[in-house]
């Protein structure tokens, strides 16, 4: 059975993904020591909250070497998950400017509405348009609605990278993936069956 690790870097959001990967068969653990990333099938980075403080926790808990060791040397897939995600990209500016995991190439900043009724952060449900393929999208349709609670945005800069869009504030990138390398700004544990279906597809690579 998959050993799903959830990093627990005091950012939030554990109980519902805990609950949300056992539903979808598998065999989730949350985990406060590094050195659990190697024996993970899996990891999940969650998050609620600062990019900043995101980072900050991830340096001073010990997170960052094994996290490297885990998914850059050893290949191991990791779903990084609404703050999980942006923390995946080069640089951050919530909180203090400061630099971020550098697995996918890019930075996260600040939302900018386009239209009067865009609202900063954008809460809620909202759709998700395909642009290149990923495994961690079988079985869901294209146009999907997933729930989403940010502020910030990661601005990815290779088109490679980038596998979904959301229309909101100019379109921002809503999934990526470099490789085993996967992050969603929307909550799948959060979005219901389709959300589900994402959480099987990651746990099945």
């Amino acid at each position: 059975m998959n050993n799903v690790v959830i990093i627990d870097y005091g950012m939030g959001n554990l109980g519902s993904v805990f609950k949300a990967l056992q539903e979808c068969g598998a065999n989730p653990f949350i985990s406060n020591n590094p050195s659990d990333l190697k024996i993970a099938s899996h990891i999940i980075l969650p998050g609620v909250g600062s990019f900043y403080k995101g980072m900050e926790n991830l340096h001073k808990f010990g997170w960052i070497e094994e996290i490297n060791q885990a998914v850059v040397i050893n290949r191991i897939p990791l779903l990084g998950i609404c703050l999980g995600m942006q923390l995946l990209s080069d640089m951050g500016y919530e909180g203090h400017q400061c630099e971020g995991l550098g697995l996918i190439p890019g930075e996260t900043i600040l939302l900018k509405p386009n239209r009067v009724e865009e609202r900063i952060p954008h809460v809620g449900w909202n759709e998700i348009i395909k642009i290149n393929n990923s495994n961690l999208l079988a079985g869901v349709p294209n146009r999907s609605d997933f729930y989403f609670v940010h502020s910030y945005h990661f601005n990815v800069i290779e088109e490679k990278h980038k596998v979904a869009v959301t229309p909101y504030c100019n379109d921002f990138v809503s999934i990526v993936q470099n490789q085993n390398i996967y992050g969603v700004q929307f909550h799948p544990e959060k979005s219901q069956r389709i959300g589900f279906q994402v959480i099987k597809n990651f746990v099945s690579l």
